[in-house]
């Protein structure tokens, strides 16, 4: 288990656009973005990603490579650009063993409410976790 963040290329907070969320939010649900990784929450801030990967045979580095970019490619085709949208690299933790999934969870669908974009996580329309 995996909490991986990844940020947009000069923190431009392209997912401000709604349209722009919805993309990324149907990346980090797809299998052809993820290969055979399982993303068990995930939040889509205006500038940056938070999820929680769940890797069985997949490698990380490969995992988050294809989902930056897969979803590099259908992002500058809607905004109708070209260039790098993710910077290269991106943070992760390792989930140890004690670390409770569900608190993990919770702090990355909270990120909203930490950032004043919402009041409620239930108003903030970009997340998921399969514990729902």
């Amino acid at each position: 288990m995996y909490l991986v963040t990844t940020v947009t290329n000069q923190r431009i907070p392209w997912f401000q656009v709604f349209e722009f969320a919805a993309i990324m939010c149907r990346c980090l649900q797809g299998r052809d973005c993820l290969l055979d990784a399982a993303n068990l929450c995930w939040v889509v801030m205006p500038d940056h990603v938070h999820m929680l990967l769940q890797l069985d045979e997949a490698v990380l580095v490969a995992v988050v490579r294809r989902l930056k970019a897969r979803s590099a490619k259908r992002l500058n085709h809607e905004i109708g650009r070209k260039g790098r949208f993710w910077v290269p690299s991106f943070h992760d933790h390792r989930l140890r063993k004690e670390e409770d999934l569900r608190a993990v969870a919770r702090y990355i669908v909270a990120n909203p409410l930490r950032a004043g974009l919402v009041s409620r996580v239930g108003h903030y329309p970009f997340w998921n976790a399969v514990w729902l």
